[in-house]
């Protein structure tokens, strides 16, 4: 299992993160699209063409760390504090459901456990104490 990290942002995520490479000396972020992923998926909020235009996930790795990139993919917007989302990779989909199911006693899921294109097991939470969580099972990162 490993841990990592997401920063959101409100539509500039392209820019943030060309920026960060050029910063940190980094290798060109390879960018993937809300508008490239098959039927884009239900929870990228009500506003389809915002949506196509933004970034559904990119990564630097910044001194030995890899960080993850991305805009919100739903109508919410994030404010500075509340853009960052711990990431957990987990090695089995029981695993997975377990620290999910935890993680959500008293918190609040945005997405409950399920498959998505790149994985069979994705959920996100922010728990009881405003920490948010991406659970995933991706066994071939581990």
């Amino acid at each position: 299992m490993a841990v990592g990290n997401f920063i959101y942002f409100n539509d500039y995520c392209r820019e943030a993160v060309e920026y960060y490479a050029e910063i940190f000396n980094t290798e060109k972020p390879q960018f993937m699209f809300c508008k490239d992923v098959p039927g884009i998926p239900d929870f990228v909020g009500t506003d389809r063409d915002r949506a196509e235009g933004r970034i559904m996930y990119t990564s630097l790795k910044i001194k030995g760390t890899t960080v993850m990139f991305a805009d919100v993919l739903n109508d919410r917007i994030v404010e500075i504090g509340d853009n960052i989302c711990l990431t957990v990779t987990c090695e089995t989909i029981e695993e997975t459901k377990t620290i999910f199911d935890k993680l959500k006693v008293g918190g609040l899921v945005q997405i409950e456990l399920q498959e998505v294109f790149f994985t069979k097991c994705l959920g996100l939470l922010t728990d009881k104490f405003g920490v948010c969580w991406y659970i995933i099972y991706h066994p071939e990162s581990n």
